[in-house]
């Protein structure tokens, strides 16, 4: 599965802070776990749950490479069967997120981006289920979608704490929403982000979000 800005930016974006178990629902490659593991203390466990048997090893070979290896563990396994004996400090997720739309011809892409597999209720009863109370979970999704999660959210007692809406260009719509919750119920930080500035190029913030991951930082 190829690495898209969804997953580079959940996985620059979440915060780590006092977080000793982490887990990532839907691994595909194993992208956003490995930046997770990149940035946090080198005791830090991250495990990362993924359904399709062919990502599942995909992400097995890339943690095995990896510098961080010994924090990266693989479970090939859906979230519904996934059965660990300790909670976690952090669930982040970059989840399927077209609901009503035409499925794509390619039967691994609609798994991945379609919510046949993994839908929202699902995926909200297994953070509620799995989040240690003062945990934090963190998703990216598309505008509207998000908006409808928010709500779900709040029907199993998750807080939306922070939310930073993404846009590739100023003069453009809002493309995703990147969302904290928790079971604390404060006062939602929000910003924005805009990958792009008016001369095409990265912008500031985007640069300072993702620089310790990217090679060619133009």
């Amino acid at each position: 599965m190829k690495v898209g800005t969804d997953g580079v930016l959940l996985g620059a974006w979440a915060d780590v802070t006092n977080s000793n178990r982490m887990l990532d629902i839907g691994t595909g490659s194993g992208v956003i776990a490995m930046m997770l593991a990149q940035r946090s203390a080198s005791t830090t466990q991250i495990d990362a749950v993924e359904m399709e048997e062919a990502d599942a090893n995909q992400a097995k070979e890339n943690f095995t490479k990896s510098p961080w290896c010994t924090k990266l563990t693989v479970i090939h396994s859906s979230i519904q069967e996934f059965k660990p004996s300790q909670g976690y400090d952090l669930i982040v997720s970059n989840p399927p997120f077209f609901i009503n739309s035409f499925l794509p011809p390619s039967k691994n892409r609609s798994s991945a981006r379609h919510t046949q597999t993994l839908d929202y209720t699902d995926l909200l009863k297994a953070t509620n289920e799995l989040l240690t109370k003062a945990g934090r979970f963190c998703v990216v999704l598309p505008t509207q979608e998000g908006h409808t999660f928010q709500a779900m959210a709040k029907t199993v007692g998750l807080h939306l704490t922070r939310a930073t809406a993404f846009f590739s260009k100023r003069a453009k719509p809002q493309e995703r929403w990147l969302f904290e919750f928790s079971y604390q119920d404060v006062p939602t930080r929000r910003d924005d982000l805009i990958l792009y500035d008016d001369r095409g190029n990265w912008s500031t913030e985007y640069k300072e979000l993702t620089s310790d991951f990217y090679l060619d930082k133009h």
